[in-house]
């Protein structure tokens, strides 16, 4: 490896303190040439200098020049994007195919070109999404199964059987980034639908609905296909917790989170918050664009 570019020191976590980028870590620690420019181009003259022969990105976040993109000598860059490409193309491909409620997603190596994720496939690994887990679950086991695919491919290149495919647009979809308002419960969706939104959101922004025009965040559900008897979003309770009613069936919270409260399974949420029966949740409607709601 000739050298690693990555972002600037950034802002991160509660505190907003600025901290180096996970890649710039990894460098660092394993005395690479580290090079952290605002926009990739500025070090376009120091990259000509090492002389790549591919390069390898991976959630660079940033548009790549025609220039940038043909500069190691094997003219191209290679990415690993976590979906099976055509499907899902963009930021979020993670958080999308859950809420679409795919069966499987994957790993796709390809060709960097101008369009987003638009690049010819070299090669795809596969794997079932289970049915309860979370976008956060998810990423880890895609990023080892990127590491894993990503190393497969630059051996490939190396010995000089590397064929990609061209994408077909006609099957493409679009995976933008997720927004504060795709967090947002609405119960006239059905239970199910409702449980993959939750899925997808965890562990960040995490779903959300109102109680009293305050925010009620809600980590994990369950859906229960029972009939339902009452409006969208009205809360029944039970001995056991709670369940919400929406357009098809009944959604089960298991973790709920009150503003400036910590996570808590719904019978001990409910031991300090009380939810009485016929409660309506959301009546306020969803957040306003810019999200100060």
């Amino acid at each position: 490896m000739v050298g690693v570019v990555s972002q600037p020191d950034r802002e991160r976590g509660r505190g907003r303190r600025r901290q180096p980028s996970p890649v710039s870590e990894v460098a660092r620690a394993h005395g690479l040439p580290l090079f952290r420019p605002e926009r990739v181009v500025e070090c376009e003259a120091t990259l000509r200098e090492l002389a790549p022969d591919l390069g390898v990105v991976v959630a660079f976040g940033q548009f790549f020049p025609r220039r940038i993109r043909e500069l190691p000598s094997l003219g191209y860059l290679i990415n690993a994007h976590a979906s099976l490409l055509p499907r899902h193309r963009g930021a979020a491909p993670i958080a999308w195919a859950i809420l679409e409620g795919d069966p499987e997603t994957g790993i796709s190596v390809m060709r960097v070109e101008r369009e987003m994720d638009a690049g010819p496939v070299m090669l795809e690994r596969r794997t079932p999404i289970g049915p309860e887990e979370t976008r956060g679950e998810l990423e880890e086991r895609l990023a080892r199964l990127a590491a894993e695919a990503t190393a497969e491919a630059v051996a490939r290149i190396a010995a000089g059987e590397a064929r990609f495919e061209p994408q077909d647009p006609a099957r493409a979809t679009e995976a933008p980034r997720i927004t504060r308002r795709d967090a947002w419960l609405d119960f006239r969706e059905p239970a199910d639908a409702l449980v993959r939104r939750v899925r997808a959101m965890a562990p960040s922004p995490v779903a959300f609905t109102t109680l009293d025009d305050e925010p009620l965040r809600i980590h994990r559900a369950a859906a229960d296909p029972a009939a339902v008897d009452r409006p969208p979003g009205t809360v029944h309770r039970s001995r056991d917790g709670l369940a919400i009613a929406t357009g098809r069936g009944w959604l089960v919270p298991l973790v709920l989170q009150r503003a400036g409260g910590r996570p808590l399974e719904t019978a001990a949420f409910l031991r300090g918050r009380a939810i009485p029966d016929g409660a309506r949740l959301g009546e306020g409607g969803p957040p306003d664009p810019e999200g100060t709601r």
